[in-house]
């Protein structure tokens, strides 16, 4: 479509999976493997790293939250909050779906199957950390992954980078008091002090890095602004990693008793992002919306900014909770449901448009 030629730079910025990416699940096992070998025969190393805190905050994982999280959103173009605009019904959408619709499913997922059908087959101590993580990980929209998904489905750039800015400006404001309120009403207790230090930490300062490093970038041209992202890039998944060894370092012996747990918790987590997705889907046909429009919108409601998620947990609820697990479980599913989706969007073109209120094709849109 011409639209992606004509903002090359745009769209090649995180448009393309890297190894780490597409095998991200392999990956993922593998720190699970090595994460519990190296906590059973080095219990003493892990637990001097995890006593390595200031005010709650874990100070190694505070560097690789870093390292992950600031690449990530170096990639983001808050310039392109102007195109929202030119796409209001499908931008409502997403806003609809991330803010609205995505967390309180999630925690209404959490309640049935967590506190309840799936409550004898879990560590009663820990059944509202597992929700708490839960919750987390819905109320933190994607940020980076997303451009990979939408260059998939040959969504408009410039919607998903508007998208994303968008999301991400709410974030700055909304995700703390999304969190404290979901988990209020969850019957668990707010440590506020420490989800505002999570949110400075985690989101108000990196992107403020990020976006000061951009500019810094985008001085030298936007080749050589890609040039250093892909350099960068696998840094990202490098310190998600390390940071995975860590939590399941702590999580081994929990998961050795009951390796039942990363299952059932992945359980609801499969369901809010297919339901999720099927709905942004459905209301962007139904609006009239087009299905390069449609599909970056989908994907964005479906999927999680999950090193946000996993960063807070730590912080508000450590290591060796339920709510860490349940962060980590999202990402070891994040990439094969997302690309299923994927298949699933790029297969019902046909259908969506068959739809009498899609917009019909533009030429050069």
């Amino acid at each position: 479509m011409s639209v992606q030629c004509e903002v090359p730079a745009k769209q090649a910025v995180g448009s393309r999976m890297s190894v780490f990416e597409r095998y991200l699940t392999v990956w993922v096992l593998l720190c699970i493997v090595v994460g519990i070998a190296l906590g059973q025969f080095f219990p003493g190393a892990f637990q001097t790293i995890g006593a390595m805190e200031v005010a709650k905050v874990n100070l190694p994982v505070g560097l690789l939250i870093w390292v992950m999280v600031i690449p990530m959103l170096v990639k983001v173009d808050f310039g392109a909050l102007g195109e929202v605009r030119k796409h209001v019904k499908g931008i409502g959408v997403t806003l609809f779906v991330n803010w609205l619709v995505k967390p309180f499913s999630m925690a209404f997922l959490g309640w049935i199957f967590i506190r309840h059908w799936f409550a004898p087959l879990l560590p009663p101590d820990q059944l509202d950390s597992y929700i708490a993580g839960l919750i987390l990980l819905a109320a933190a929209p994607c940020t980076a992954m997303v451009f990979v998904w939408s260059r998939l489905t040959g969504g408009d750039p410039l919607f998903t980078l508007s998208q994303v800015a968008l999301n991400d400006s709410i974030m700055v404001i909304a995700f703390a008091p999304l969190v404290g309120f979901l988990l209020g009403i969850s019957a668990i207790t707010v440590p506020w002090d420490t989800l505002l230090t999570s949110v400075v930490l985690y989101i108000v300062i990196p992107v403020i890095i990020a976006q000061l490093l951009r500019k810094a970038l985008l001085k030298n041209g936007e080749a050589a602004f890609e040039a250093t992202m892909a350099r960068i890039g696998p840094w990202s998944i490098a310190a998600l990693l390390l940071t995975l060894v860590l939590l399941f370092a702590f999580q081994g012996e929990a998961i050795l008793k009951q390796p039942l747990v990363i299952g059932l918790l992945a359980v609801p987590i499969l369901i809010q992002v297919f339901f999720n997705s099927a709905l942004a889907y459905w209301l962007n046909r139904a609006v009239g919306e087009k299905h390069n429009i449609a599909c970056p919108s989908a994907l964005i409601g479906a999927s999680n900014f999950f090193e946000l998620a996993v960063a807070a947990a730590i912080s508000l609820f450590g290591f060796n909770s339920g709510a860490a697990l349940a962060t980590v479980v999202g990402v070891l599913i994040e990439v094969p449901v997302m690309l299923l989706v994927v298949y699933i969007v790029n297969n019902s073109k046909v259908w969506y448009e068959s739809g009498a209120t899609v917009q019909p094709a533009i030429k050069g849109n």
